[in-house]
């Protein structure tokens, strides 16, 4: 793996690249001798430069307890490890028979290969059973090596981790669901054919943890894998995960994980040799490897376990730490920490990688390598009761949707961040706020009251009718400061005492509040009703009771959307809901309350699996249309999700009428209703054509088309479980008009989103963008440019620049816009740009505030240096990038072409043209 250098270094040549190898090697433990100085037992590992072999000069041969192991075969910076394979093996297998003598195993080529260039390592296993090149950050130390030998010794038959992954035995399935068992064969069959990262897609609340858990139990069993690390996204996260380990009960041994492995957190004592499981943070593991100290791990220290880096992260090696200490590391909650500034972080460890998500999105994806080996959304997750559906309730308030005016001469309240001290200031102008900034930087009273109000009113009558206990509600605020607003005005809004509402942040603590007493509260007390935060219960966190989310902050990210929306997903027994809110009889739903539009947004986010509300068509209506075969798609899901919600309100005797009268559970039935109109069986029937779609909506509806008894039965059950609703408020149609220019907009922007997804694998340029790897050149832009200039789409970036346009996604009227602006409308749409703007007007940005950087440093340009950079930045601006070629043709040639450059900035004209293009291309 490259390690960070300077870009404008000169590659090491080969004595250079030689006392670099030394350097790493003795940072590895290893001691490094030349052939006439050899002394075997100096130490564990030994080195030995330049030695001759029967089939060429090895640059080191490598022993470990005296027996000759491996070769590194070291090549000059730049050149390609994988192109010195065949030299490799040469060496690997060309011993001397004198040298044979000494060699680990005197009949097998030696197992352990590496070629190294100073800056790249990459390593082989001879012992795998099929042998494959890996980049690794640095070379093995010597015990590891020793251990693999020892481990090759004692099982000759599967003598490495790679050997064991293709031998495992068969899944006991006792306690897992099917989602389960799939995850977790998928991820062992990607493991065996050794691929290095696997994603698991598993919805919010169906058990990723558990299976991640039951997954580390056989590999570290029967795969003897060293050790695992897991990843939480959260600190407090990290409690809860120790808990689903220790609780996790072998089901061949019968005794609990943590009586057969260790199982460690991360903190300032380090890790323990004899841990089989850790867990930590990114921001820990990067501390460890950096070897600063780590914080006490019982602590919720926010500002340690939650920041962002405001460069990409760098590592170097750390022999506390080396890139073999884990084996496999499992990411929970992966999202773009692990492909953004922290990638270093995992891409040091020589290990297996698996990502669990309940969204993954396109980034991910690129990161995981496509390599998506189980899927369960959330739409199949409701269809199997594992989750519930839910409803959406949204608020509207002048002030949240449009800001207010607050006129001069007003004495306001001003408050501090950090210590809520509040003076007093009479406004001098008239002071405009938006709706974007309630709750941040304005805190308006009459809105917050307003809401909850409105919420309260609305709570028996229209969200959960005909119920007197407010459900167990988590209210999402933006921070601090909103929250400690939230929780007063709800108990002066719902005129309750502190026990009613309280606050969990990660502030508690310092408040003298312990988060994790709280939390236990939140999900046990009946008196405990409403819970306040920021992010503490945003990911993870299991309140099974809660049946109310309510965001008043918005939240740009869909996959922390859909994080923080999953907290109300889970299912509870009716015993334990009822324990803590007595005037409910089962859990068969939850609700958003969006205060802020959060639903509204641009997000892409699992949609209700129910389309149409009881008002809008009834359950009689949808069984009769499922008996006559004549449901759409969207009728064929609300009916899955209305069974789905019965099924979990059926006793047991009704349950069991119900199966026997269908020939099988209602959830199958449900099951194959959502499967029929998933997209991916739904998209494919859709091209093929309307028979294609009636064909398989019709094999969904058979079992309650062809049996009238049980489409009776249904509905007879389900009158017995109705609460009568009086219904008075009418809907009111607002406009009714065609905006054709719009619509085609939309289906273009559409049309380009999925020629993104569809081909991201074929086109370099969007491999590099998905990836996240590199910058885009010019020539792959063309490429692009080329491909979505064909029929059928017939695109070019001025037309796709004027539907975003139409759409009012973009500020900016369409115009003459070069290819470069490509690169503004595929980060836009993959998400990594938040306002969609020319690839011009980026660069300029980028220039300025590099221009700034350089005078707060001190550094000054003349004139002549100044034209030279605007230059540069002009040609960046409309190629993507600028090499020294560039510098030879004009505008440059005015002023002496790439020796005029030259002249102008001395020693800093490389460095500075690398800098430049690093700092302003895509």
């Amino acid at each position: 793996m490259a390690r960070a250098r300077r870009a404008s270094h000169e590659p090491l040549n080969e004595v250079q690249t030689r006392a670099e190898i030394d350097r790493q090697l003795r940072a590895a433990g290893w001691v490094v001798q030349d052939e006439n100085q050899i002394n075997l037992f100096a130490a564990t590992g030994v080195a030995v430069r330049e030695v001759t072999l029967a089939t060429g000069r090895a640059d080191y041969l490598l022993y470990v307890d005296q027996r000759l192991v491996g070769v590194i075969e070291a090549k000059r910076e730049g050149t390609a490890p994988r192109g010195v394979e065949a030299q490799l093996d040469r060496y690997l297998s060309g011993l001397t028979p004198a040298q044979k003598l000494s060699a680990w195993r005197r009949d097998e080529p030696l197992p352990f290969g590496y070629v190294a260039t100073g800056t790249e390592t990459a390593f082989v296993n001879r012992l795998d059973p099929f042998p494959r090149t890996r980049e690794v950050f640095a070379f093995h130390q010597p015990a590891t090596l020793a251990r693999w030998m020892r481990e090759a010794d004692d099982d000759p038959a599967v003598p490495t981790l790679r050997a064991r992954l293709r031998r495992m035995p068969a899944l006991d399935r006792l306690g897992l669901r099917p989602a389960q068992v799939d995850a977790v064969a998928g991820l062992e069959r990607s493991l065996a054919e050794d691929r290095p990262r696997a994603l698991i897609q598993m919805a919010t609340g169906a058990g990723k943890t558990f299976t991640a858990v039951t997954a580390s139990y056989r590999l570290l069993k029967h795969a003897r894998a060293a050790r695992i690390l897991f990843l939480v996204d959260r600190n407090n996260l990290g409690k809860q995960t120790l808990r689903e380990y220790a609780g996790y009960q072998a089901p061949d041994d019968g005794r609990k994980f943590t009586d057969l492995y260790n199982v460690d957190r991360l903190s300032g004592t380090g890790m323990l040799d004899s841990s089989a499981v850790v867990i930590s943070t990114i921001q820990r593991l990067y501390g460890a490897l950096r070897g600063v100290e780590l914080p006490d791990v019982d602590l919720d220290d926010r500002d340690y376990d939650s920041y962002d880096l405001d460069e990409p992260a760098e590592v170097t090696y750390n022999p506390q730490l080396p890139p073999e200490t884990f084996d496999l590391i499992v990411v929970d909650e992966c999202h773009r920490s692990i492909y953004g500034k922290w990638r270093a972080v995992i891409e040091y460890f020589d290990a297996f990688v698996v990502g669990l998500t309940a969204t993954p999105v396109k980034q991910t994806l690129g990161f995981f390598q496509q390599n998506l080996v189980s899927e369960y959304t959330y739409e199949q997750a409701v269809a199997d009761g594992v989750n519930v559906d839910f409803d959406v309730y949204r608020i509207k308030t002048e002030i949240t949707e449009s800001g207010a005016d607050i006129e001069a001469g007003t004495v306001v309240p001003l408050r501090d961040r950090r210590t809520r001290a509040e003076r007093y200031q009479e406004l001098e102008d008239d002071f405009t706020y938006g709706g974007s900034q309630v709750g941040r930087s304005v805190i308006s009273k009459g809105q917050l009251k307003l809401v909850l109000e409105t919420f309260r009113d609305k709570l028996f009558e229209e969200i959960f009718p005909g119920r007197s206990t407010v459900p167990k509600t988590l209210i999402f605020a933006r921070d601090d400061n909103h929250a400690e607003e939230i929780v007063q005005m709800v108990r002066l809004v719902f005129g309750r005492g502190n026990d009613f509402v309280k606050k969990i942040t990660y502030a508690s603590r310092r408040e003298g509040e312990n988060p994790d007493t709280l939390i236990q509260a939140f999900r046990n007390s009946p008196e405990l009703r409403i819970a306040v935060t920021v992010d503490m219960i945003a990911t993870g966190t299991d309140v099974r009771p809660l049946e109310c989310v309510f965001f008043l902050r918005p939240v740009r990210s869909s996959t922390y959307f859909e994080q923080m929306k999953g907290r109300g997903a889970r299912t509870i027994d009716a015993a334990d809901f009822q324990a803590v809110t007595p005037d409910a009889e089962v859990k068969d739903r939850f609700v958003i309350v969006d205060a802020v539009g959060v639903t509204e947004a641009d997000l892409d986010e699992a949609v209700p699996l129910q389309r149409h509300t009881e008002r809008q068509i009834s359950l009689r209506d949808l069984l009769r249309k499922a008996g006559t075969l004549t449901a759409d798609a969207d009728e064929v899901a609300t009916l899955a999700s209305r069974l789905s919600r019965l099924n979990q309100q059926l006793t047991d005797d009704e349950r069991a009428e119900l199966a026997d009268l269908a020939g099988q559970p209602l959830w199958d039935i449900v099951r194959g209703l959502t499967d029929a109109v998933a997209p991916e069986q739904l998209n494919p029937a859709t091209q093929a054509g309307p028979a294609a779609v009636r064909d398989l909506l019709a094999g969904a509806l058979r079992p309650l088309a062809a049996n009238p008894p049980l489409r009776e039965r249904i509905l007879e059950i389900r009158r017995a479980h109705d609460i009568t609703i009086d219904e008075v408020n009418a809907d009111r149609l607002i406009s009714a008009q065609g905006v054709p220019a719009e619509e085609r907009a939309q289906v273009t922007v559409k049309s380009w989103h999925d020629y993104l997804e569809e081909h991201r694998d074929e086109i370099t340029a969007l491999q590099v963008f998905y990836e996240g790897r590199g910058r885009v050149g010019y020539e792959q832009l063309k490429e692009l440019a080329a491909r979505i200039a064909r029929p059928p789409q017939a695109w070019t970036p001025e037309s796709l620049w004027k539907s975003y346009v139409l759409l009012g996604r973009t500020a900016e009227a369409p115009g003459n816009r070069g290819i470069t602006d490509l690169v503004s409308l595929v980060r836009y749409e993959l998400g990594l740009d938040q306002e969609l703007r020319p690839y011009r007007s980026l660069v300029e940005e980028r220039f300025r505030g590099w221009l700034l950087r350089q005078e707060q440093a001190g550094a000054t340009f003349t004139a002549d240096q100044a034209w030279w950079l605007e230059r540069i930045k002009d040609v960046i601006a409309v190629s993507v990038e600028i090499s020294p070629d560039d510098l030879e043709g004009a505008p440059f040639t005015e002023r002496g072409g790439i020796d005029g450059y030259a002249g102008a900035f001395g020693e800093r004209a490389e460095p500075l043209l690398t800098e430049l293009n690093e700092e302003l291309s895509a």
